[in-house]
């Protein structure tokens, strides 16, 4: 089974091909594991933390650029349960990231202190959703 901690070359290509220039909101769903699984070498590998703690390390390392790039935590959420969906899916962290555009996020990703706490992200995510979704206009009705 696909763990889902990282994009695939495929879905990358298909992020980078969309408009660049527009706002846009990234769904956040994730399910740490129980133990954190840092690489071999890496000064928390064995350490015994949490997934939840590893994630709280991820964070902290990635405010500053999620900062530095114009982004924003625009709505965070406590998960509570499937209302439609596969009853396996729970989610850990529930949030919604906010960018000025494609490029901020490409920005964020690829910056030199955003690859060191990535390490602590992948170490605590058993399985996530990253849904990039584009502005709409708001109204009283669904659809």
């Amino acid at each position: 089974m696909d763990a889902h901690i990282d994009p695939d070359r495929a879905q990358f290509e298909a992020f980078k091909a969309l408009p660049r220039d527009t706002p846009l909101n990234m769904i956040n769903l994730v399910r740490f594991r129980e133990a954190a699984a840092y690489p071999e070498g890496h000064a928390l590998a064995g350490k015994g933390l949490s997934g939840a703690e590893a994630y709280g390390n991820y964070g902290e390392g990635s405010a500053p650029v999620l900062a530095k790039v114009g982004g924003s935590i625009l709505w965070r959420g406590a998960f509570e349960t499937m209302l439609i969906g596969p009853a396996e899916e729970a989610w850990d962290a529930c949030f919604i990231a906010r960018y000025p555009n494609a490029g901020a996020f490409l920005a964020m990703v690829t910056d030199p202190d955003y690859q060191v706490a990535v390490v602590h992200r992948q170490a605590a995510v058993e399985t996530s959703r990253l849904i990039r979704c584009g502005e709409a206009t708001g109204g009283a009705a669904f659809g």
